[in-house]
């Protein structure tokens, strides 16, 4: 089976914080570094206050060894239970770029 040259990670924290620039500021830099990373946009949970992540990698590989390394890091030193979903992003290259998507140029 091939792997996908376009993985997507949806991660989410339980915690209920706020979302400001302290959540941000020093997580941002550390994930410059992490390879394969392509580009990530923060979430914040309507109501809940959870933090979260939409992620795009180069690699199935890459993107587990971001969630049981950093990302599960990232968590522990929260004290927060983590969710972490990985999605394969060329079989939907079609239909995403038929609705528009940003991740998925015309």
């Amino acid at each position: 089976m091939t792997q996908p040259n376009r993985v997507f990670l949806y991660a989410e924290f339980q915690v209920s914080v706020p979302f400001s620039e302290g959540v941000w500021r020093e997580a941002n830099p550390a994930m410059h570094t992490v390879p394969g990373l392509r580009s990530k946009t923060w979430l914040s949970g309507i109501n809940t206050h959870s933090v979260g992540g939409f992620y795009e990698f180069d690699s199935v590989q890459n993107a587990r060894d971001y969630a049981v390394g950093m990302l599960a890091d990232f968590a522990k030193a929260a004290g927060a239970s983590l969710t972490v979903k990985l999605f394969d992003g060329d079989v939907v290259a079609e239909a995403s770029k038929d609705m528009g998507s940003p991740y998925f140029p015309s």
